[in-house]
């Protein structure tokens, strides 16, 4: 009886239709090309960049084997470390203040309030602009002398500040500009959150007598981790890989001031005296720095997700 009831269930299961294999091929067919594409001018590159950090150059056509002496050399390079410093403060304050103004922008830009579309849109701008032409543009608003920011201040009284020109304002002023540009980017990606969470969440937290600061803090900002997330970590990435926009602006002066890590390898490639096996060697160091922490923070993000 038991196994006669054991076959007429399988029978009465309905069977797997079987996919023809064109069709389970077909998705890979339509990955192919961006993959080709990915794998000749991103991963084979890498791996070559790898490979050429072993070797010293100075014409990119002759090569000498150094194993991990330029590993050596750029890590007893007290250049390197100081411009590792700068890097660092300037990373950490570009995602402190792009976490913190992309949370506030998009709680207020989510707002019922006539022309919000307007200030989405406007917010939004500065990301469309080419970075190269926001660092001279800035760079003539932030001049000492006739430039409009301090124009403007000194309608207030306020006189001439060195935006460029002294070193803690420089970096100051560099990461203010990064924010600016990228801080709508982070805005949509919030707002997105914001508005996948249920509005059903909040009608209750105002019936039981929360106040608007109980709701954002306690409500709020734990269902708005996901996109936290990815925030901090495409802003970690943003961080250590910034130069375009900074070269403009400050040619990394001064003093070395805004130096970065990615100017530093550019001017050990580019810039005479070149030595190519230093620049891939800060450039895989530059890798491998930017990888770990991003893990740290997708391991972090994930573990408060599931606390």
């Amino acid at each position: 009886m038991t196994a006669t009831t054991a076959q007429q269930a399988q029978q009465a299961q309905p069977r797997r239709r079987q996919v023809p294999w064109g069709l389970r091929l077909a998705p890979y067919l339509f990955l192919l090309p961006n993959m080709a594409i990915f794998g000749a001018f991103v991963i084979w590159p890498a791996i070559n960049g790898f490979n050429i950090s072993l070797y010293s150059s100075s014409d990119g056509r002759r090569f000498r084997w150094e194993g991990l002496g330029n590993y050596e050399r750029i890590l007893t390079d007290s250049e390197f470390w100081s411009v590792a410093l700068s890097t660092g403060l300037f990373a950490v304050g570009y995602l402190l203040l792009s976490v913190a103004l992309g949370v506030l922008l998009a709680v207020l830009v989510n707002q019922q309030v006539r022309g919000r579309a307007f200030f989405r849109s406007a917010f939004f701008v500065p990301v469309l602009i080419s970075p190269v032409v926001a660092g001279l543009v800035w760079n003539w608003m932030l001049e000492r002398r006739g430039g409009l920011v301090n124009s403007v201040l000194g309608v207030f009284g306020i006189g001439e500040v060195a935006w460029l020109i002294d070193q803690r304002l420089a970096l100051m002023s560099v990461i203010g500009v990064g924010v600016w540009l990228q801080l709508g980017f982070y805005m949509l990606i919030l707002l997105a959150g914001l508005q996948g969470i249920d509005p059903n969440v909040y009608e209750a937290a105002q019936i039981d007598g929360a106040s608007n600061w109980r709701q954002f803090w306690s409500m709020t900002l734990p269902l708005l981790q996901p996109s936290v997330l990815v925030v901090v970590i495409l802003s970690t990435i943003h961080g250590f890989q910034a130069f375009d926009f900074i070269f403009t602006l400050t040619g990394g002066g001064p003093v070395g001031a805004t130096t970065l890590i990615v100017q530093y390898i550019y001017e050990n490639g580019f810039v005479s005296p070149i030595r190519y096996g230093m620049a891939t060697a800060g450039s895989v160091l530059l890798f491998f720095a930017v990888f770990v922490l991003t893990v740290i923070n997708w391991i972090i993000g994930r573990r408060r997700e599931a606390v």
